[in-house]
């Protein structure tokens, strides 16, 4: 099996390829590099597809035979249509992708899509939405992790 390896294309676009030789016109990234490179692009795409307030649809793809881990599907609906952004929010947050489908989410007695979709939202924004997004305990929130709901479908 190939090595993975991080390029940066022209247009600023970070991605991992197993055949570098097929992308002469990309940047090749060191591994810390590109993963943090690889990061931030992906914070940077989800920030102009969602909005704060926005809701993410979660999708239960399957639960281990011991109940402690999860794969959990998100979705967005843009115009109309249902998109996944699982490889998006995987790597924006620095969780690792299901071998079968959707996101790796391990822990129990708890909404796992809730847990999901907060740290999805503390990705996109680290340091808290420009504006705020609602009340928590009658303040105004600007609080990442708070700033997207979840529903379960």
């Amino acid at each position: 099996m190939s090595k993975k390896i991080y390029m940066r294309s022209p247009r600023g676009a970070v991605f991992e390829t197993s055949h570098p030789e097929y992308h002469k016109d990309c940047a090749r990234l060191s591994i810390k590099e590109g993963y943090a490179a690889r990061q931030e692009y992906c914070r940077k795409v989800l920030r102009e597809m969602i909005q704060p307030n926005q809701t993410v649809y979660c999708v239960l793809r399957r639960v281990s035979k011991s109940g402690m881990s999860r794969d959990i599907s998100l979705f967005i609906v843009i115009d109309g249509e249902l998109r996944n952004i699982d490889v998006l929010a995987a790597d924006a947050c620095g969780i690792k992708l299901s071998k079968n489908s959707g996101i790796v989410m391990g822990g129990c007695g708890m909404d796992m899509g809730f847990a999901l979709v907060y740290n999805l939202g503390c990705a996109i924004w680290p340091d808290g939405t420009p504006e705020p997004h609602g009340t928590r305990n009658d303040q105004p929130d600007n609080a990442g992790g708070y700033s997207l709901k979840h529903e379960w479908i």
